[in-house]
């Protein structure tokens, strides 16, 4: 298992992926293109375009899954994936509904690089529960991809004491999901992002973030550190 699972695309101040850049490049190593699945977001024609684009200053060449006459078998040949972000339930429904669900499961399983922003970061969790995105269309299942034993939290906003808002904070709503669910939850605030590496989990970017499980207090986890350890013990207790 090889994986980027980053919070967002962009970071201010900086352009699309440029915060990542390194990181991109450091999992790619010598692969020469990659496959990007666009179905987070309505218009993939203009996301395709822009994902070839900022990969192509990077020296990759792309492939857009949804041009593909077969688009399973695109991902069964693919050197590396990338799947963008935009709305977790449409793109979690597209992976349902194009049967794309197990060959990324085998693949990613299997070490080909996974390289996941928002969205995409969400779906390589065991489900969704944790995404931030309003349910706009319906997929057959929360149940994600399951390439690692955790869920995702990206775009994680820290409470802010001093806020007269009296909606949820972030910690609210996934101390909510913990309520009903054992699978512990990693929040990444903007500019961070995890590498997988076998069954290493570690904290890169520019930031941090948070670990939640049930019945303990939450986890602050910086940036090179790794999480395994953490999640291990969160096994044998539960």
């Amino acid at each position: 298992m090889r994986a980027l699972l980053i919070s967002s695309s962009e970071c201010h101040p900086t352009g699309y992926l440029d915060h990542a850049e390194e990181e991109i490049r450091n999992l790619l190593g010598a692969v020469g293109r990659v496959l990007f699945l666009p179905y987070a977001l309505f218009d993939r024609d203009a996301y395709a375009e822009r994902a070839t684009e900022r990969f192509g200053r990077m020296g990759y060449g792309v492939d857009s899954a949804h041009t593909a006459t077969n688009p399973a078998r695109s991902v069964e040949e693919a050197q590396a994936v990338f799947v963008g972000g935009g709305n977790t339930f449409r793109l979690l429904k597209a992976l349902y509904d194009l049967k794309l669900l197990e060959p990324l499961r085998q693949r990613g399983t299997n070490g080909m690089p996974y390289i996941g922003t928002s969205a995409g970061s969400n779906v390589a969790g065991v489900t969704i529960g944790t995404t931030n995105d309003m349910p706009i269309v319906q997929p057959p299942s929360f149940e994600a991809l399951g390439l690692v034993d955790f869920n995702l939290n990206p775009h994680y906003v820290d409470p802010d004491p001093a806020s007269t808002h009296k909606g949820e904070t972030r910690d609210d709503r996934i101390a909510q999901f913990l309520e009903e669910n054992r699978t512990p939850v990693i929040a990444l605030r903007e500019g961070a992002m995890l590498r997988v590496d076998g069954d290493a989990v570690t904290v890169r970017g520019t930031e941090g973030g948070r670990l939640f499980r049930r019945g303990r207090n939450a986890v602050e986890v910086g940036t090179g550190e790794d999480l395994r350890p953490l999640l291990t013990e969160n096994i044998r207790q539960n």
